[in-house]
């Protein structure tokens, strides 16, 4: 019997180690994954470095955030429609995109693609507040 229980202790100590570690493995991914996430949202790269090119996009009157973020993810503009979703929420120009025809470039970050598409008439406001 003795054999037995240091058998059946062994292979029960295996298990809770085993066990453990995935604990610990599936922890550190889903921190790691989070940091990413999380740093995209504040600093996103945008699609294409240089020169890019140049997209027409249309937004229409009652197109939601989500929707637009998934016309420029389509269009190769973005790389997440759900990471742009968070950044227009929290950007200045939060509830302000405006229906129209806009051409972004793949080298304009979401946060420059976000201020074209909430310019009104055209003209942008820079960080001071002046009219550019």
């Amino acid at each position: 019997m003795k054999a037995n229980q240091i058998i059946g202790a062994t292979i029960e100590l295996v298990v809770k180690v085993v066990v453990f570690v995935a604990i610990v493995m599936f922890i550190v991914n889903a921190s790691v994954r989070a940091y990413d996430y999380g740093y995209r949202v504040f600093a996103e790269e945008p699609v294409s470095v240089g020169e890019g090119r140049t997209i027409s996009v249309i937004v229409e009157d009652g197109d939601s955030v989500k929707d637009i973020g998934e016309m420029l993810q389509e269009k190769g503009l973005i790389r997440d429609a759900n990471l742009f979703v968070v950044q227009e929420l929290l950007s200045e120009q939060h509830g302000k995109i405006q229906p129209g025809i806009y051409d972004l470039n793949t080298s304009m970050t979401s946060e420059e693609m976000l201020a074209v598409m909430a310019a009104v008439d055209g003209t942008e406001e820079d960080s001071s507040g002046q009219s550019e």
